[in-house]
């Protein structure tokens, strides 16, 4: 018989590091036996982050860089495994993104670091990864892909509910009784706020919000912002590094004067950190409200939910709705997109489709993945 155990790895556009779960799937229901969590190494982040953008002997360097994520990927089930007291053998299959660093739907193409083979080697077990380029080949985004899967675990028979991940980049789930998912890509989520943090703070992220708090939004600026042709484009749609990155930034604060280097005014910075963070609740916000006005909850998950100022704004932006953590729902926030790829793997598995046509503009459903077994 084949196992109902699927593992799911998730490394978002956040790289705050590698998030995996280990799931049962029983009558269409989903549990989970373990979650692991693995910050990225230093060197191994950077080295990510620097083949966001062209450079020098990238082909080099993302092999590098794919071997050794997965190196971490492969630690993190292990953990998982001996956390459940469960044996390899009896996982069914890894679901495994891998590490997107281009993100081009407007040329037909996805990259995503990996190295799946090596994983099954590690792991002794079937991984499924490449679930974007699938959907790609049939004209879609390959993005987002979690709609579905926020269906199967969020979706109510009598209200509207929108499902919020934000990540390094934020997407929502419109889920209606009775319809297809619909879900896009809404803008930055803490991408642009950890670049800003770490630029002038040394730290990698703000914790809980607290030092953009302490700043005040600048509305001309937040204005400059939304103008952003990306904000007001039609769904389906996507987006990741490949524009809301350094260069962005830079070209943001250039007309107030400002430059992405370390700023002497600490107030400014803290403005600077408190608009970025407005930013991405109005612009999620905006979404949800154009497209999901009946929506009565928002359900958010991912690091963004960590951060309580980005929460404070998201109610703040979305009067009369209830906004609340996928925790309430269960769901830990930090699990909910690596469980997400396992409920792909067990797509995959059972031939059946993982995209959502009406959310990336695809032909038709398709069964997304490709298949390295471990023996």
């Amino acid at each position: 018989m084949r196992s109902n155990l699927y593992i799911g790895l998730m490394s978002g556009t956040s790289l705050d590091g590698v998030d995996g779960v280990l799931m049962r799937q029983e009558d269409g229901a989903w549990r989970t036996l373990a979650h692991a969590h693995r910050p990225l190494p230093p060197p191994l982040r950077q080295a990510l982050l620097d083949l966001n953008t062209p450079g020098h002997d990238e082909l080099h360097r993302s092999a590098e860089a794919a071997q050794a994520l997965v190196v971490l990927y492969a630690t993190i089930v292990h953990a998982l495994c001996t956390s459940a007291d469960v044996l390899p053998s009896e996982v069914q299959a890894i679901g495994a993104h891998g590490q997107t660093v281009r993100h081009r739907p407007d040329l037909a193409y996805t990259w995503q670091l990996n190295h799946p083979a090596l994983l099954a080697e590690l792991t002794g077990i079937d991984v499924v990864a490449e679930f974007r380029t699938r959907d790609m080949a049939a004209g879609g985004q390959g993005a987002p892909l979690v709609p579905a899967f926020h269906q199967a675990l969020f979706g109510h028979p009598d209200q509207t509910v929108a499902v919020l991940n934000i990540g390094g980049m934020a997407n929502v789930s419109i889920l209606r009784p009775g319809q297809p998912p619909l879900g896009f890509d809404c803008g930055p989520g803490n991408a642009l706020l950890d670049l800003w943090c770490e630029s002038q703070t040394g730290h990698v992220y703000d914790a809980n919000g607290e030092w953009g708090a302490a700043g005040e939004v600048r509305e001309d600026w937040l204005t400059d912002a939304l103008a952003e042709p990306f904000f007001s484009l039609p769904p389906p749609k996507s987006t990741g590094r490949d524009l809301f990155n350094p260069d962005w930034l830079a070209r943001w604060l250039a007309p107030h004067g400002l430059t992405d280097g370390p700023l002497g005014d600490a107030d400014v910075a803290r403005d600077v950190q408190a608009t970025l963070c407005e930013l991405t609740a109005r612009s999620a916000a905006m979404a949800i409200q154009q497209h999901a006005p009946d929506a009565t909850d928002v359900v958010v998950c991912g690091g963004g939910a960590l951060n309580g100022d980005l929460m404070r704004r998201l109610g703040e932006q979305l009067p009369g709705v209830r906004v609340g953590r996928s925790d309430t729902h269960g769901l830990d926030v930090m699990q909910v997109e690596a469980a997400a790829f396992a409920w792909l793997a067990w797509r995959h598995v059972a031939r059946l489709a993982g995209n959502v046509p009406e959310v990336t503009g695809a032909r038709g459903p398709r069964v997304l993945g490709a298949l390295y077994p471990a023996r």
